[in-house]
Formats: C-alpha cells, sequence, structure tokens
C-alpha cells in the first residue's frame, strides 16, 4: 500500500504555472484562450404577496386579518429591499397564511348568509323581532305614566 502511494507521489517534476516564451517567439500564430467563469443564479427573490394582502385588505377585511396581511408584506418588501432574504421569506409567509385564513373565513360567512336566506331563519328572525317590539309598545302604551 505503502508504494501505491509513493508511485502517485513521483509521477513527475512539480510543473510551474506558466513557461516563459523562448526569445524571438510571437503569440500570433497560437490560438487565443477565454476564461468564462460560471456562476450558479442567484435565487429568486421571496414573494411579498403586497397585491393579495391590498385586495384582503379592501374587500375582505375580516377582523382586520386583511390589515394584518397588508403590514406583514410590508415588512417583507421592505426586508427583500435591504437584502434579508430570510426575514422576507418569514414576514411573506405569514402575510400568505394570513391572507389564506381570512379568504377562508370570507368564503364560509358567505355560504353561511346564502344558506340563513334561503332557508328563511333570517326573515323568521325579522318578523320575531318586529312581535316582539310590537308586544313591547303595547305593553308600555297600557302601563300608567307617573303623574
Amino acid at each position: 500500500p505503502r508504494a501505491g502511494m509513493e508511485r502517485s507521489r513521483s509521477l513527475g517534476p512539480a510543473l510551474q504555472p506558466y513557461e516563459p516564451l523562448a526569445e524571438g517567439l510571437n503569440m500570433e500564430g497560437f490560438p487565443h484562450s477565454t476564461v468564462v467563469s460560471v456562476e450558479a443564479p442567484p435565487p429568486p427573490p421571496p414573494r411579498d404577496h403586497l397585491v393579495w394582502s391590498l385586495c384582503t385588505t379592501l374587500y375582505a377585511n375580516f377582523c382586520c386579518l386583511g390589515l394584518l396581511a397588508l403590514v406583514f408584506s410590508v415588512k417583507s418588501r421592505d426586508r427583500k429591499v435591504l437584502g434579508d432574504y430570510s426575514g422576507a421569506l418569514s414576514y411573506g409567509s405569514t402575510a400568505k397564511y394570513l391572507n389564506i385564513t381570512a379568504l377562508l373565513l370570507n368564503i364560509f360567512l358567505v355560504i353561511l348568509v346564502i344558506a340563513l336566506v334561503s332557508s328563511g331563519t333570517i326573515v323568521v328572525v325579522n318578523l320575531l323581532n318586529q312581535e316582539c317590539r310590537a308586544l313591547f309598545n303595547l305593553e308600555h302604551q297600557s302601563l300608567p305614566g307617573p303623574t
């Protein structure tokens, strides 16, 4: 095992990084070399979901979740501008989850209102409310007031 290691070390003399040109030799006859450095493309910047948060704030701001999502989206954009991609990713994902929660709650509320209107529950509650008011007004009119 040791002989193989010695053989790999003694393959030849150490090469110089370059060899000087001989006197009178011109480089015009030789091909030119070009060095191209290839770097990995930078990762895409994290999404801040600013437009989605703005729409959630304006159209579906249930329990101020849209406003919170907008705040986190602006924080994410600020972090992205500063170059803090991990902070921008964290704030952006929080804004995304707030937007999703607001969207789901709003869809649930719309379905609930449609179901209550179609079943007539809201109409019945309004009729009962009117009956109670009428009954309350009759009771107060029949009682003698202080003189």
